[in-house]
């Protein structure tokens, strides 16, 4: 592998890998740096309808189809977790298993799932308590299992929980779910999907060192329900990276950029989730990475 690259995109979600196929297209030496798997958070969502070109399609799926394009490209990957990067005039990138130098940067850091933040979350993650339905239900097939949540995600991962589960409980903390009107429909429509409106799960509860029952407050009234998993959508947080730069960041980790993708900080750019912005979705990502591409090619 290289040292030295013209661009180095961070992360290989949508943003990050349309940003890449862009730059490689234009003629650029291009590397993805990615510390998981590539496609991000795609590979956790079950079945995508919203995304243009596609009726249905499995998240997973999308993933695969994203790098395979990419490898065709012959775009190089490193996995491995980016420690810290200084600005320079030529950018250093610190991982965990190389240094690597760039002339640009393309933050596309994405965002990862929020936690309930109570005691015990921790310790069950991988015995109950999951963040991922597509990864982890097949394990609670036939079993009772939770879902926390009221979006788009949480509806989704609960639909496709319900086609393994024996029972499927929905808590969420409002009167009413956020999630799009059709995703609302189908849950309603499923005779073994129990929604409870208005209630905050307060406590775990683990036997045998797996996940047993959850304690749930609903109308200042106190229930349990036994479950055998926990699946938790209530959220994303910005992934944030050490850079010698912070002021780029806002407050709560987000990266701010102008309308060209530009951060403050000269050659330095960002797209997806991981930017200050409306609407976070895969298709709003994908008009962010092409600007963000033309913008580094407008600059050359």
């Amino acid at each position: 592998m290289n040292q030295k690259y013209d661009v180095v995109v961070i992360g290989a979600g949508i943003a990050g890998i349309t940003t890449a196929i862009y730059l490689k297209r234009y003629g650029y030496d291009v590397l993805v740096i990615e510390k998981n798997y590539p496609g991000g958070q795609l590979n956790k969502i079950g079945v995508i309808e919203n995304y243009p070109g596609f009726e249905e399609i499995k998240g997973p799926d999308f993933s695969f189809h994203l790098y395979e394009q990419a490898k065709k490209l012959e775009i190089p990957f490193l996995f491995s977790t980016v420690e810290k990067i200084e600005t320079k005039e030529i950018k250093v990138i610190e991982t965990s298993s190389d240094i690597i130098y760039a002339e640009k940067i393309v933050l596309a850091t994405g965002r990862n799932p929020r936690k309930l933040g109570i005691e015990l979350e921790e310790e069950l993650l991988g015995r109950g308590i999951s963040y991922c339905a597509t990864c982890d239900g097949p394990f609670f097939k036939d079993k009772t299992v939770c879902v926390v949540g009221g979006g788009n995600s949480a509806i989704g991962e609960a639909l496709f929980l319900a086609r393994l589960a024996k029972e499927v409980h929905l808590f969420h903390r409002k009167s009413f779910l956020r999630a799009s009107k059709h995703l609302v429909e189908k849950i309603e429509k499923l005779p073994n999907v129990h929604l409870h409106y208005e209630s905050i799960i307060t406590s775990l509860k683990q036997e045998n060192g797996a996940l047993s029952a959850i304690t749930f407050m609903q109308k200042n009234e106190q229930k349990t329900i036994e479950t055998a998993g926990l699946f938790i959508y209530i959220g994303m947080d910005p992934v944030y990276i050490k850079i010698d730069d912070p002021s780029i960041y806002t407050e709560d980790g987000f990266v701010l950029v102008n309308e060209n993708m530009e951060t403050k900080i000269k050659g330095v750019y960002a797209c997806g989730d991981a930017i200050k912005k409306e609407v976070y979705q895969l298709t709003t990502a994908v008009g962010e990475a092409t600007t963000c591409s033309f913008s580094i090619h407008q600059a050359r």
